[in-house]
C-alpha cells in the first residue's frame, strides 16, 4: 500500500518548514500553473529562481501556450488544497475576486441521467487567464523569483549534467542566443515540450513515451448568468458507453464575472462544433439545466472548440540514463483526457514532489530518481483513473495494461455504485479530486458494498 500512504502524504496541507537553500540558481522553462507552482517551492531551495516564458503576461489575454485555456476550467480539490498550501489565503482571495467556490450543497452531478447522492468535496471554478495571472502575480511577489520574457532555444551540458539553458530574448532576433547558467532546469514546457529532442541532440534518449489514443473534441460556450437560481453551480453529466446514447462527459460551472461556463464533449465522430445551434441541441440530450442555461441565457461570445488526439506520459523514471540538474512538471510529463480535470490538481501535487525530493537532502550533482520516483506515483494514480474509463470506450484500442479488464470492471462498478450509496460517493470523489489514490477503492469490503448499491433501484433523473 505504499503508493497510497505516499499519495496521501505528497497531498498534505501544511507547507513545509524543513527548508534549506541548495541551489544557486533555478531555471524554470514556461510560466504555466505548473512552471509557477514549481517556482514557488525552489523559492525555499534556491537563492535565485527564474522563469523563462515565451507568451505574453497580459492578465486578461489567453496565452498561445495554452490553446485550450478558453474551456471550463476547475480546480479539484486536490489541487486546491495545494494552492492553499504554497500561496496561503489564496482559494480566499479567489473567492474575493470573483471566483466560484460550489460546496457539495451546490454540485450536482448525474450518471446516465441519474442524479447522484451528494457527497463532500469542494470546487473551485474560474477561467483559466483569471486563475494564472493570481498564481503568476503570487509567484512574482516572492523576493527572489522574476519572470524573463524568452523563448528556451536548448540546454546546455557538462559530462552528465545539465548547466543551463539557452535562450532568446522577447524581442531580440532568433539568431541571437544566451546562455543562462542553472544548478537545476525544470520543464515546465507543457504536452508539447522539446525537451526529448534536446536531450537527443545531446547524446542522450528521450524518455519513454505511453500514449492512449482517445479522439476528443469539446466545445464551451459562455453565457450571462441571470437572477434565476437553477440550485446548483457546478453540475457534471456523464454518459457511459452501453447507455443507448454517445458516451461523453459535460460540465456547467458558475465562474467569475457573472458567467456560465459550459462544456460539452465528443469523442471519434461525435466531436462538438462551433455552431451556436448544434451546442444547444446537443444541451437537449442532458439534464435539464444544460437546457435551461443555454436556451434562457444569453450567450457571450463565439462557441470555442478544442481537440485533443491522445493521452500521453513521459516515463522519466523508466530511463536508463539521465542527466543530473533537470527535472519536469505538469503536462510535460503527463496530460490526461481533460474533461476529467487532473491537470491543474496533477501540476500541484507535482510541485509537492518536488518540494519532498528538495527536503530529503538529494545529491545535486546526481540524476534525480528520487524525484521521479514520486512524479510517477501521482502520474500512475491520475492515469490509472484517466485510461480506466477512456479504454472502455468503444473506439479505443489500447494498448491495455496487463489487468485491464479486472480494473475496468471495478471502475465500472464503483462508479454506477456511487450513484445512491453515499460513502461509496464520498471514497469515489476524494480518488477523482486527487486527495485520495484510486487503490483505496479496491479493498474487499467497499466492493461487496458496491455490489450491494448496484443491486438496489436506481434513482430517477432530476
Amino acid at each position: 500500500m505504499r503508493p497510497v500512504r505516499r499519495f496521501r502524504e505528497l497531498g498534505a496541507a501544511r507547507p513545509p518548514a524543513d527548508t534549506r537553500v541548495l541551489l544557486r540558481r533555478a531555471v524554470v522553462l514556461g510560466g504555466s500553473i505548473a512552471g509557477l507552482l514549481a517556482a514557488r517551492v525552489l523559492s525555499d531551495h534556491a537563492a535565485e529562481v527564474i522563469i523563462l516564458e515565451r507568451d505574453d503576461q497580459d492578465p486578461g489575454r489567453t496565452r498561445p501556450g495554452v490553446p485550450q485555456s478558453t474551456q471550463v476550467h476547475v480546480l479539484l480539490d486536490g489541487g486546491r488544497v495545494q494552492l492553499d498550501r504554497w500561496f496561503p489565503g489564496f482559494s480566499h482571495s479567489m473567492l474575493a475576486d470573483g471566483a466560484v467556490l460550489s460546496k457539495s450543497d451546490a454540485i450536482r452531478m448525474y450518471v446516465d441521467g441519474n442524479l447522484k447522492v451528494p457527497a463532500d468535496g469542494d470546487i473551485l471554478s474560474a477561467g483559466r487567464p483569471f486563475l494564472e495571472s493570481r498564481v503568476r502575480a503570487r509567484a512574482l511577489a516572492l523576493r527572489n523569483v522574476r519572470l524573463v520574457p524568452a523563448r528556451a532555444r536548448g540546454l546546455t551540458f557538462s559530462g552528465d549534467r545539465v548547466t543551463g539553458v539557452r535562450y532568446t530574448a522577447d524581442g531580440d532576433p532568433a539568431d541571437r542566443v544566451t546562455d543562462l547558467p542553472a544548478d537545476l532546469v525544470v520543464d515546465a514546457m507543457g504536452r508539447s515540450s522539446r525537451l526529448g529532442d534536446w536531450l537527443e541532440q545531446a547524446g542522450w534518449s528521450r524518455p519513454p513515451m505511453q500514449r492512449v489514443g482517445i479522439d476528443l473534441g469539446y466545445a464551451t460556450a459562455q453565457f450571462r448568468r441571470d437572477d434565476a437560481r437553477p440550485g446548483a453551480s457546478t453540475v457534471q453529466a456523464v454518459v457511459l458507453p452501453g447507455s443507448g446514447q454517445r458516451p461523453g462527459v459535460s460540465v456547467l460551472t458558475a465562474v467569475e464575472d457573472g458567467r456560465w461556463s459550459m462544456l460539452l464533449s465528443g469523442f471519434a465522430d461525435d466531436h462538438p462544433t462551433r455552431d451556436p445551434e448544434d451546442f444547444r441541441a446537443r444541451c437537449r440530450r442532458l439534464p435539464e439545466i444544460f437546457s435551461s442555461v443555454a436556451e434562457r441565457c444569453p450567450m457571450i461570445g463565439p462557441v470555442a472548440t478544442y481537440r485533443q488526439a491522445d493521452s500521453r506520459r513521459r516515463d522519466f523514471h523508466a530511463s536508463r540514463r539521465l542527466p543530473a540538474g533537470l527535472v519536469a512538471v505538469g503536462d510535460a510529463v503527463a496530460s490526461f483526457n481533460p474533461v476529467y480535470g487532473q491537470g491543474m490538481s496533477s501540476a500541484a501535487l507535482h510541485a509537492s514532489c518536488l518540494s519532498a525530493y528538495l527536503r530529503s537532502g538529494p545529491t545535486i550533482s546526481a540524476p534525480a530518481r528520487g524525484y521521479f520516483d514520486l512524479v510517477r506515483i501521482v502520474v500512475d494514480a491520475a492515469w490509472q483513473t484517466s485510461t480506466t474509463n477512456d479504454l472502455g470506450l468503444p473506439h479505443v484500442d489500447g494498448p491495455y495494461p496487463r489487468g485491464f479488464r479486472v480494473a475496468h470492471r471495478i471502475s465500472d462498478l464503483i462508479l454506477r455504485a456511487s450513484v445512491t450509496d453515499a460513502d461509496i460517493n464520498h471514497r469515489f470523489l476524494q480518488v477523482t479530486h486527487m486527495r485520495a489514490h484510486p487503490n483505496t477503492l479496491i479493498r474487499p469490503g467497499l466492493l461487496l458494498r458496491a455490489v450491494r448499491a448496484t443491486r438496489a433501484r436506481t434513482p430517477a433523473a432530476h
